[in-house]
């Protein structure tokens, strides 16, 4: 079999992106999302419709898949045992990055202004977070879930990887420390302290941040693999992805660059004496090969 073509599907179309399962194969084109069965010759299960989707936005767990809505902002949530579709209508301008935790419980979004990231309940389709990475806009690169569905990483344009608590009922965070009042001790201080506590104030100061950050290398695009990238260049339908976030552990994760120094970081959340968690860079390495 090694060299060989085991499995062949054809789009009229350019393909955006694609996800496999060990039951399905997903194929994500601009405005619509075929799934088919993983079996030879594959078998076309369902087509969903979906907007300009030319980011390929798409995530597949075990027992949902969701992808972008017919409507501008919206997420389709597909219950892949019963093929029931929920919609989420998450924001108000398009989607940039949607992830789903391991377990399909969760799904994290952030549009193309990049300041909130949402996180939904895929079962009652219910907002249980509203996550602020910054205050000025900004491209979000990646979001991904820890194994646990308790932490979720997001790495952006402005070259910093943050973390933050996901609250879930279902699954209290083990990192946080009990409260009186049933308050966590970091969500009591926040990121802007008393300010956070005083009426009127804008919403910026009371909404809910990331608990650590770290600069990453998001990378120099102007070379990729030795090919001179531009604006105008183009490779395959999509630019060189960066800033892509992988899980190792629940307190360890790799953050892939891009570029002519393209490289993979690797960050691990510590317990400071402070009393806080801290993510530090353990280490990198290129992957390319270029040292130019």
């Amino acid at each position: 079999m090694k060299g060989k073509v085991a499995l062949e599907i054809s789009a009229l179309t350019p393909i955006r992106g694609m996800q496999l399962s060990r039951e399905r194969i997903v194929v994500v084109l601009q405005n619509s999302v075929r799934v088919y069965s993983f079996a030879k010759p594959p078998e076309l299960l369902h087509v969903y419709e979906t907007a300009d989707n030319l980011l390929g936005l798409c995530c597949l767990s075990d027992k949902k898949l969701a992808f972008p809505g017919r409507t501008t902002g919206q997420i389709q949530i597909v219950e892949l045992a019963t093929g029931n579709v929920s919609i989420i209508p998450a924001h108000s301008s398009a989607l940039k990055a949607i992830q789903l935790s391991t377990d399909g419980e969760l799904l994290a979004s952030a549009s193309e202004t990049g300041t909130l990231i949402r996180v939904y309940s895929t079962s009652s389709c219910a907002r249980l977070a509203e996550l602020r990475r910054g205050i000025d806009p900004a491209t979000i690169y990646s979001l991904a879930f820890s194994p646990s569905g308790s932490l979720l990483a997001c790495t952006s344009d402005k070259s910093t990887l943050h973390i933050f608590d996901v609250p879930n009922p279902k699954r209290p965070s083990a990192h946080r420390s009990p409260q009186p009042g049933g308050a966590t001790q970091e969500a009591d201080v926040g990121k802007w302290g008393i300010l956070s506590k005083i009426p009127l104030m804008p919403r910026v100061f009371s909404d809910v941040y990331s608990f650590t950050s770290a600069p990453f290398e998001a990378g120099n695009e102007s070379m990729i693999g030795g090919i001179s990238f531009s604006e105008g260049t183009v490779l395959g339908t999509t630019r060189p992805p960066k800033g892509v976030i992988g899980w190792i552990s629940e307190d360890s994760l790799a953050v892939i660059g891009a570029g002519q120094d393209a490289r993979w970081e690797k960050f691990t959340l510590v317990d400071g004496e402070d009393g806080k968690r801290h993510c530090v860079r353990e280490g990198w390495k290129r992957y390319l090969g270029n040292s130019s």
